[in-house]
């Protein structure tokens, strides 16, 4: 089974990961009119993928000049679902943005929340990227294939730390890879967390057999060899990362995790098209390919109503990949 998605559903290359709003005047050639003022919420922990992406996003739009002000804030809880609550009851706000990929799609469902994404208003999918399977640098495990072989011997003493609610990214990753190596996906110890940055800390302590996470959240403590990668889970090895994707070292696992952009419901056409153009124009700078480049992300940018058909094909999609999996 493969959960492939056209987008790159997560580093060193991040300029501000945590700390105070991003209040500086754009320095690019952009006219700066772009939502003055834009708050942008991120559902869960600094240090994850919707916040490296947001504080990425955010300043590289205030570098290239296209907008001010823009201050990020971080409302985590439920794997995404209290921000998406929080974005839904700022009916009519068009100054209000959430960062979220295919995790908030999980969590709504595993969560049973009150509220949906289609209760919002689609802005923008802008990357793709893969994730990774590491490991902290004093575990036992050099390669794939010994996490694999500890892993069916005795499932449930493995415990695997995602960081997104079951049916998220980090979640159907290592259930897919389960599947894969003759693994019952139900004897998987999956552990959950809210975002990159607090699985981190789990993996590092050793409180986890080994992690999955996005390749752009983990690139500093991989370079730095706090992190051993043992395989990514995308179609083809990461450029500069030297680890087998999980088809070279024979699992049959082809699966990339997206992230993308939602707006409270209840904008005007005018407040809506005014966020699109934001990002259409950050996603042509100069600044964003360079981030694309930096934190391994695939450009994957779609917008309005064609990313709100994305997104129900991708609840559909998550329904349908548990349902497969006995989950």
């Amino acid at each position: 089974m493969r959960l492939r998605t056209p987008l790159a559903l997560l580093g060193a290359a991040v300029l501000v990961l945590v700390g105070p709003p991003l209040l500086t005047t754009g320095s690019g050639t952009g006219t700066g009119t772009h939502v003055p003022g834009l708050r942008f919420m991120v559902p869960n922990t600094p240090g994850g993928g919707y916040d490296i992406t947001a504080r990425t996003a955010a300043k590289n739009a205030e570098d290239a000049g296209l907008t001010h002000g823009i201050e990020v804030f971080n409302l985590p809880g439920a794997g995404g679902t209290v921000g998406l609550s929080r974005l839904v009851s700022e009916h009519g706000n068009g100054r209000l943005a959430m960062s979220m990929g295919l995790g908030v799609v999980g969590a709504v469902r595993s969560n049973g929340a009150p509220k949906t994404l289609a209760d919002t208003t689609p802005v923008a999918r802008l990357t793709e990227e893969q994730d990774v399977v590491v490991v902290a640098r004093n575990s036992p495990y050099r390669t794939i294939d010994d996490l694999i072989g500890a892993w069916k011997e005795n499932p449930g003493k493995v415990p695997v730390g995602g960081g997104s609610a079951p049916g998220g990214p980090d979640h159907l990753a290592p259930m897919l890879m389960a599947r894969a190596a003759g693994i019952a996906p139900k004897q998987v110890n999956y552990i959950p967390f809210d975002g990159g940055g607090e699985l981190l800390a789990s993996i590092l302590g050793d409180k986890v057999g080994f992690g999955v996470s996005g390749v752009g959240e983990y690139l500093d403590q991989i370079r730095a060899g706090e992190l051993r990668l043992l395989a990514v889970t995308g179609p083809e090895r990461v450029p500069g990362l030297d680890a087998p994707t999980l088809q070279e070292a024979g699992y049959d696992v082809n699966f990339t995790n997206w992230r993308g952009i939602v707006a409270p419901p209840g904008l005007t056409d005018t407040e809506r098209d005014q966020l699109i153009a934001l990002f259409e124009e950050l996603h042509d700078s100069d600044e964003w390919r360079a981030s694309l480049k930096q934190n391994g992300w695939d450009d994957a940018f779609l917008t309005g109503e064609e990313f709100g058909d994305f997104l129900d094909a991708e609840d559909e999609r998550v329904v349908s990949v548990l349902k497969e999996l006995g989950l």
